[in-house]
């Protein structure tokens, strides 16, 4: 059975892209999902002088073994001032200091969403350039506008348009594994 890590890069304990994340991950089938949540990895903010000083976290350790042990990957992207959350781009630095292939050439399907009409767009695009850099194979990707109006908790995406292009991304993904 294919396992699957799925997480919303982003801090915030009521994140809207770890619902989308989660959300992806539920619709696969016969896969072994592993949902993580961001803040169970809080590291310090990497820096060479705490590197030296102290090492590796061992949550940073602990990240890169779930990213090993996964056939793919579901990441919904935050968007905080049209970059990555400041938490995951955190993860991805200390993650980065273990060895430089820090996504170890997995399939990704990455999202992204927020409450405004471009969904996280901004940050979405950054992904797609610069993941692939650090061994990430982004077979899928996808864009929810307008969360709370695209979205709910019942019935996942509830946009037909957006649904159809959200289930197209993710039978990429999952042909993919």
């Amino acid at each position: 059975m294919k396992k699957i890590l799925a997480f919303g890069a982003s801090n915030s304990k009521n994140s809207i892209n770890k619902m989308l994340a989660y959300y992806a991950a539920n619709q696969l089938n016969n896969v072994d999902k592993t949902l993580i949540d961001l803040n169970d990895f809080d590291m310090p903010v990497y820096g060479i002088d705490r590197e030296h000083e102290n090492g590796i976290p061992a949550l940073a350790k602990q990240f890169k073994l779930l990213v090993k042990d996964s056939d793919g990957i579901i990441i919904s992207f935050a968007e905080h001032n049209g970059n990555f959350s400041v938490a995951f781009k955190n993860v991805m630095d200390w993650m980065s200091r273990l060895e430089g292939k820090i996504w170890e050439n997995k399939k990704m399907f990455v999202l992204a969403t927020s409450p405004g009409a471009r969904g996280g767009k901004s940050a979405l695009e950054i992904a797609l350039n610069t993941l692939p850099h650090r061994a990430a194979d982004i077979v899928a990707n996808f864009s929810l506008p307008s969360f709370k109006n695209n979205f709910s908790e019942e019935e996942g995406i509830t946009d037909p348009e957006l649904k159809t292009e959200f289930e197209n991304q993710l039978k990429a993904f999952e042909s993919s594994l």
